[in-house]
């Protein structure tokens, strides 16, 4: 890995504890464990981030969609008229 760089990290003692003995379980080391931890937060906090995004661009077009929905089922409802009309003229 390049540019590794040292840190030092205040932990509970039990906090630790866990830390140790998930990282154990999987045979890693704490550094590993630690690099692992805050990959998986800053990616779970993009995917949050992104989730957020969507929620608020779908809420800002419902509004949208709900209004080309009924000028669709309108321009529907006319043509099928229409086409009903011509049928009752052709008898």
């Amino acid at each position: 890995m390049a540019d590794i760089k040292r840190i030092v990290v205040s932990l509970p003692d039990s906090l630790l504890k866990e830390v140790d003995d998930i990282a154990c379980l999987e045979c890693r080391n704490r550094s590993e464990f630690v690099r692992n931890a805050m990959r998986f937060y800053i990616k779970e906090l993009k995917r949050i981030s992104t989730m957020e995004k969507m929620k608020n661009g779908y809420l800002e077009m419902a509004e949208i969609n709900a209004t080309l929905a009924e000028i669709g089922l309108t321009a529907d409802n006319e043509t099928f008229l229409g086409y009903e009309t011509r049928l009752a003229e052709c008898e």
